[in-house]
């Protein structure tokens, strides 16, 4: 995972990090990145797994082929990480946006160890989404003090689609600064539904290389089921770059 995380890096495209909070959707994503020749992350979040189920999730993970990566999605809970991990989970992201910066840092140290024993990747999340956006400054003493592998920034994104469809655009000028910061460490776009496309190129050009995709997902299932899901997937893995990569 972290060998593509660099080549997408080097070469100005993003993984696509999927949700799924059911078998319906989980397959549809990697029907659409095996046709495509695409790797990507399969990602579930701590409350969505709550009810599938972390041990189902890993299981039905081991039965596909190809370069996927099963990842916990806004965990809070370092004992439910571990668990993740334990089951084979081959990254997760620890969420302690709503902590103080000290605490989120101190706690972040304790995933990054327990992960990194296991070859595990972690990433990060400093703020809030949708609150005020991500200080560099922040990024950078994040990153030198809890060493995460990735991290979520917020530079304008929200969770959701608003009602017009179309998400407000991207503070790339914040983004460039954080990058600055990040220096190698890979950025993590939450709330890229909705997010305008060429938002989205241009937040890939400027150090973006993982991407995630989650109420788009939920809307084409409802509104179509699986065939549907699978169309917005292989939309989004062209215009994140990531087709023809494996």
């Amino acid at each position: 995972m972290k060998q593509y995380f660099k080549r997408a890096q080097k070469e100005k495209w993003a993984l696509g990090s999927f949700n799924f909070a059911r078998e319906q959707i989980f397959r549809a994503i990697v029907k659409a990145n095996q046709k495509l020749k695409s790797p990507a992350i399969l990602a579930i979040s701590e409350r969505s797994s709550r009810l599938f189920g972390l041990e189902k999730a890993a299981n039905i993970f081991k039965k596909i082929k190809g370069p996927f990566f099963l990842h916990l999605d806004h965990s809070t809970s370092f004992e439910y990480i571990k668990k993740a991990i334990n089951f084979g989970f081959n990254s997760v992201h620890f969420d302690g946006s709503e902590l103080p910066f000290k605490k989120n840092i101190e706690i972040a140290k304790k995933v990054v160890r327990y992960a990194h024993l296991k070859n595990v990747l972690v990433e990060g999340e400093i703020d809030v989404l949708g609150g005020k956006l991500t200080d560099p400054q922040q990024v950078k003493t994040f990153i030198s003090q809890t060493k995460v592998d990735t991290l979520a920034v917020d530079v304008g994104t929200i969770h959701g689609i608003l009602k017009s469809g179309k998400n407000p655009p991207l503070h790339l000028k914040r983004l460039k600064e954080i990058k600055k910061k990040a220096g190698n460490t890979p950025l993590v776009l939450h709330g890229g539904s909705g997010t305008p496309d060429k938002d989205i190129k241009a937040a890939i050009k400027l150090g973006v290389t993982k991407i995630n995709i989650n109420t788009e997902l939920k809307n084409a299932y409802q509104k179509a089921g699986e065939k549907e899901v699978e169309k917005v997937v292989k939309r989004k893995i062209r215009l994140f770059g990531s087709k023809n990569k494996i």
